[in-house]
C-alpha cells in the first residue's frame, strides 16, 4: 500500500476513510478499500500490529500487541513509549496483516499471496489521563483475550503510571486484501497441466496450558478454555 492531498472516495466508490497521500493506493487499486468497515474487520480478527516509528536517525519496526476502542487503536510498550519521546511529534505508520493462503500458480512469477492487510497513519500521542489509560489497557487485554479483563486483577495506581499507553486516530488508513485462486487459469500455462491453486493458512488457539505452579484440579475459565480449536479472528457463533 503506498500514499491525494485532497479526501476523497477510495477505489471502492464509498469510501468514508480520508485518502490522503500516504494512504493513496497507488498499485493494485481493485484490492484497495478505504472503507472504515473493512478496516474495523482487518483490526478485529487480530491483536498483534508492527509499529514503524524514527529513531535516532534510522527507522525501527517494534511489533506489539494492540487494541482497538472506538476511533482509536491503543498501544503499550516501553520501546514503542521511548522512541516517541525522543522524536516527539513524529508519524508512526502501523501496519496489521493476514495470511490466508499461499497461492501457487503454474509458473513463479504469478505465486502470490492471500492475505488481509491494513496500514494505520498518525502522531500518536501518550495517554495521561487515568481512566481514559485504563480503557486503553482494556482495549488491549479484551483484543487478544476477549472476558479476561473482568476475570484477573486490574492495574493499581502504581502499576498505571509506570505503563505507557499510546493513542492513534484511526482517520487516516487504507486496506489491501487478496483472495481467490491463481490468476494464470486462462494463460498459455493452463497446458501444461501442473497443479495450481491456494495453501490456506489458518491460525488456530490450541489447549489451554496450565501454570505448573497451580493446584492440578484448577481448570481454566470458560472464556479462554472455549477458544481451544478457534481460527483466530472467528467471530463466536458464526
Amino acid at each position: 500500500m503506498s500514499t491525494t492531498t485532497e479526501a476523497t472516495a477510495g477505489p471502492t466508490g464509498d469510501g468514508d476513510l480520508a485518502v490522503t497521500e500516504r494512504t493513496r493506493l497507488r498499485r493494485m487499486r481493485e484490492k484497495g478499500s478505504h472503507r472504515r468497515a473493512d478496516l474495523d474487520a482487518v483490526l478485529a480478527a487480530g491483536f498483534l500490529c508492527h509499529l514503524g516509528v524514527p529513531v535516532d536517525g534510522t527507522t525501527m519496526v517494534v511489533p506489539t500487541a494492540y487494541g482497538v476502542d472506538g476511533d482509536h487503536l491503543y498501544l503499550h510498550g516501553s520501546v514503542a513509549s521511548r522512541s516517541l519521546v525522543q522524536a516527539p511529534d513524529t508519524t508512526v505508520c502501523v501496519t496489521v496483516t493476514h495470511v490466508d493462503g499461499l497461492v501457487l500458480a503454474r509458473s513463479v512469477f504469478e505465486h502470490g499471496v492471500n492475505y488481509r492487510c491494513a496500514m494505520v497513519y498518525g502522531i500518536p500521542r501518550i495517554v495521561t489521563d487515568p481512566e481514559e489509560k485504563l480503557r486503553g489497557l482494556r482495549a488491549l487485554t479484551e483484543q487478544s483475550s476477549p472476558g479476561q479483563w473482568e476475570y484477573v486483577r486490574q492495574p493499581s495506581r502504581k502499576e498505571l503510571a509506570a505503563t505507557s499507553v499510546l493513542a492513534l486516530d484511526l482517520t487516516e488508513a487504507s486496506v489491501k486484501t487478496r483472495s481467490g485462486p491463481p490468476d494464470d487459469g486462462d494463460s498459455e500455462d493452463a497446458a501444461l497441466g501442473l497443479w495450481a491453486g491456494v495453501l490456506p493458512v489458518v491460525t488456530t488457539f490450541g489447549e489451554p496450558v496450565t501454570d505448573p505452579v497451580l493446584p492440578e484440579d484448577l481448570a481454566p475459565p470458560a472464556h479462554v478454555a472455549s477458544r481451544a480449536g478457534r481460527v483466530l479472528g472467528e467471530i463466536p457463533g458464526e
